[in-house]
């Protein structure tokens, strides 16, 4: 790899080839990240949605307990 940079200025490296490779794969980076942000989404509503309803059962079967048996 170095040999195909050798005698380019500093810039080629460092600036275009970086600009180069968003271009080309900027879609392609965009979607998994994209799709990495809705995954973690979709895994904290889920634990959310999880607790929520423990919460509500232990909360309905501590109240339903104390009442006693109908």
């Amino acid at each position: 790899m170095r040999e195909i940079f050798a005698g380019m200025p500093w810039w080629v490296k460092w600036i275009a080839v970086p600009v180069i490779a968003i271009v080309v794969f900027g879609g392609l980076i965009a979607s998994i990240v994209g799709f990495v942000i809705g995954l973690l989404f979709k895994i904290l509503l889920f634990v959310i949605l999880i607790g929520g309803l423990v919460f509500v059962v232990r909360k309905f079967m501590s109240s339903s307990s104390s009442r006693g048996d109908w």
